[in-house]
C-alpha cells in the first residue's frame, strides 16, 4: 500500500463527487482540480546584501519541501541599482503529492497562525480559474525557526487549477478548506 496525501484522498472521495453534482458536469474529467502551487518571494534588498538570496532559498526550501531557485532580473534599472541578471527573488513550483502536502500544512497549521486573521481575501482570482494570495510573514510556517531568520519577508502563493472560471475555482478551494472572508455565491 503506497502513501497518499490526506487532501488527495479527500479530493477523490468527497470533493470530486460534490463538485460534479454542484455544477452538473456530465464527466468527472470536467471537474476542476488543482494543477500546481507556485510560491514566489521578491527580495528587493538582495541588490545590497547577497546573503538575503541564500537565506531566502533555504527558507523557501524548508517551507516547500523542495529545492527553491533564485529569480534573476530581466533588465537594468539604475534607480534601484539593479543590473540585468542579478538575483532578486526566490521561487518554487509544487506539483503532485508535495503540492497536496503543502496545501494541507497551509490550511491546517500556517493560516491559523496569522495575526488578526479574518479570512482569506476572495478578490485574488484572475478570471481564468486561478487564485493568488499574499502572506506578509514567512514565520507563520512551522518549519521556520524564528530565532534564525535575519529579515521578515512576505511571499505570494498562486493556486493554478483546471477550473474554467472563478466560481469553479472558488468552490474547489472552499471544498479543500481555504477560509474565505466574504462568502459570495
Amino acid at each position: 500500500m503506497s502513501y497518499k496525501p490526506r487532501l488527495r484522498e479527500k479530493y477523490e472521495k468527497e470533493i470530486l463527487p460534490s463538485l460534479k453534482e454542484q455544477f452538473g458536469f456530465k464527466s468527472v474529467m470536467r471537474v476542476p482540480k488543482m494543477t500546481k502551487i507556485c510560491l514566489n518571494q521578491g527580495l528587493g534588498g538582495a541588490t545590497a546584501d547577497k546573503k538575503l538570496i541564500d537565506s531566502g532559498i533555504n527558507e523557501m526550501s524548508m517551507i516547500a519541501g523542495q529545492k527553491a531557485v533564485s529569480t534573476k532580473s530581466k533588465k537594468d534599472i539604475s534607480n534601484f541599482k539593479l543590473r540585468r541578471g542579478n538575483p532578486i527573488g526566490v521561487r518554487v513550483t509544487l506539483r503532485g503529492d508535495r503540492m497536496y502536502e503543502f496545501l494541507d500544512r497551509l490550511i491546517s497549521i500556517s493560516i491559523p497562525r496569522i495575526r488578526d486573521f479574518r479570512g482569506v481575501n476572495d478578490k485574488g482570482f484572475d478570471g481564468r480559474g486561478n487564485y493568488s494570495m499574499g502572506v506578509t510573514e514567512q514565520i507563520i510556517f512551522p518549519e521556520i525557526d524564528i530565532d534564525k531568520i535575519s529579515k521578515i519577508n512576505g511571499m505570494d502563493i498562486t493556486f493554478v487549477t483546471t477550473a474554467h472560471n472563478d466560481n469553479e475555482c472558488l468552490a474547489l478551494l472552499k471544498e479543500f478548506g481555504l477560509p474565505f472572508k466574504n462568502q459570495k455565491k
